[in-house]
């Protein structure tokens, strides 16, 4: 039996779902559908990426309306939300300016009184040192219903995600957890008598905590962990003693957001550190805006840490019909090319779109260039004619399995900034060549602040690249936001093959790695045959 926590009137209660399917879900439709009443979500945005935000919560942030984020809620998650969600930031950040507890207990209840699904989007866990109280309080003052999910805090995972264990047999059976704003609320002879302890929000206060556990009787060389940005690309471990922690720490600009690990435990962290073969390392992944990235899921199988930077966005071309004029007259082409997943994609949208399906191909034949562009295809319950056997457009003409004198091809590709190449080799060849716009690639507006942040920190090991353009659109971004070659000195740059690398080495007068099979899969090997 699965049991559900039901918030309603300031009661409660357990319920099992068996006994609530017919009223509770029928009126709230499993707590995201519309009521006659609006409903609040608490909701713990854990460290502030998908990565850690639970499965609920994810739900949750899709069918929002309203959003109240403080200043720890991250531009990651916020890119769940619908686009017509309304986004309200209350941040309450130590030391800045807040928005008023009373204002913020105000908007909720204002909300909360409307037929609309709101969110109260909180850092870590909403009942830890997450001022759910009043919130809460106001919330059941007003009548609203509410519903409080939890996340996942950065006091548990911060020391996990640094190789650190909380627990332990013999070095750690239990641990303290609390906030350094004000130190004076402990009993520090008290606190040094347990074997770990844990503070948030505590950069400012290290120094301190060190001098009153050492003043409390705690040895000087009892290790300590400081673990920043826990969770994220730019996430940074320090590890010492009480003694020497805050002369290592003394030239780091910002420590903030970080978790103080004390204890003997902190000593495993080397028998506790990731085994896989790219564990450590940070890289940085360029693909386009609108696609997840199946490379992204290669890499974090060995270990990596993957932060994925948008360096495309792919779109309509500025018109169809040259498209449309293409699919009309399907049947007085010999061969239909697709160089990338993007060009299959829109291909079939507008076939579609125009009323057709695959059988409108009739007994045109198909020539693919890539696995991925492949594998594409074969989601439309189709297999290519003919792939070259090198993965690239350059071998296409090489290899292509019929005389291309007088075939009829059609090709579509981006509008702009694709490669001639090709089809000036088929033409030289005498095929008869329609290029016509199926898509279009643009460059982001700006790049996204937590990569910025991550290169600025110098913690990203490596950045990949999979075209010439997120190549060109990477190194556009960059200078847009004042960077320049020295931002990327400290990292290795990883290319799928020879094109790609070209254009590194017109950019960036180098390229580390390229991979020796042009594939997402030869990209990764490449990868682990030099970094591990």
């Amino acid at each position: 039996m699965r049991w559900v926590t039901c918030w309603r009137y300031g009661c409660g209660v357990f319920l099992s779902d068996f006994v609530l399917a017919s009223n509770f879900n029928a009126r709230f439709d499993g707590g995201l559908g519309r009521s006659h009443m609006g409903k609040v979500f608490l909701l713990g945005a854990g460290l502030g990426t998908k990565n850690y935000l639970t499965v609920r919560g994810w739900e949750i942030l899709q069918r929002a309306e309203v959003v109240i984020y403080d200043a720890l809620g991250s531009q990651e998650l916020l890119d769940l939300l619908p686009q017509d969600c309304l986004r309200l930031f209350v941040g309450k950040r130590g030391g800045q300016k807040s928005t008023p507890q009373e204002e913020i207990n105000r908007l909720l209840v204002e909300h909360g009184q409307s037929p609309k699904r709101v969110v109260r989007l909180k850092g870590g866990d909403p009942y830890i040192f997450g001022r759910s109280h009043p919130e809460i309080l106001a919330l059941q003052g007003a009548g609203c219903d509410f519903e409080v999910i939890p996340g996942i805090s950065s006091a548990f995972a911060a020391p996990l995600l640094a190789g650190i264990p909380l627990t332990h047999k013999d070095l750690g059976r239990g641990f303290f957890v609390g906030t350094a704003h004000d130190l004076e609320a402990f009993d520090w002879t008290a606190l040094a008598q347990l074997e770990t302890l844990v503070f948030l929000m505590g950069g400012r206060n290290l120094e301190d905590i060190c001098r009153r556990l050492m003043a409390a009787g705690r040895s000087p060389h009892l290790p300590v962990a400081i673990v920043r940005a826990a969770g994220l690309p730019e996430q940074q471990v320090w590890t010492g003693t009480l003694q020497t922690i805050t002369k290592q720490t003394a030239t780091v600009q910002k420590l903030s957001p970080c978790v103080i690990i004390v204890g003997q435990v902190v000593s495993l962290r080397e028998d506790y550190m990731d085994r896989a073969p790219l564990g450590g390392k940070t890289i940085l992944i360029t693909r386009a805006a609108s696609q997840s990235s199946e490379f992204t899921k290669l890499l974090a199988e060995t270990g990596a840490k993957v932060l994925e930077m948008p360096a495309l966005e792919i779109r309509e071309p500025s018109t169809w019909e040259p498209l449309d004029q293409a699919i009309a007259t399907l049947e007085t082409f010999d061969w239909l090319i697709l160089t990338s997943a993007n060009g299959v994609e829109y291909f079939f949208q507008r076939l579609e779109t125009l009323g057709k399906d695959v059988r409108a191909l009739g007994k045109l034949k198909i020539a693919v260039v890539g696995k991925k562009t492949e594998k594409f295809l074969r989601q439309h319950g189709l297999k290519a004619d003919y792939i070259p056997p090198d993965f690239i457009a350059d071998s296409l003409v090489e290899n292509f399995p019929d005389p291309l004198q007088n075939q009829k091809i059609l090709f579509p590709r981006v509008e702009t900034g694709g490669r001639k190449i090709l089809v000036q080799e088929l033409a030289q060849q005498g095929a008869q060549v329609v290029e016509v716009p199926a898509y279009e690639s643009g460059c982001p507006r700006q790049i996204p602040a937590a990569v910025w942040q991550a290169l600025e920190a110098q913690t990203i090991d490596l950045v990949t690249f999979a075209s010439s353009k997120t190549v060109r659109n990477f190194w556009q971004l960059i200078q847009q936001q004042g960077g320049d070659l020295a931002l990327l000195k400290p990292l290795k740059i990883a290319s799928i093959g020879p094109q790609t690398s070209q254009t590194c080495l017109n950019l960036f007068q180098r390229v580390d790695l390229e991979a020796e099979v042009y594939t997402l899969e030869g990209l990764r090997d490449v990868i682990l045959d030099n970094c591990v």
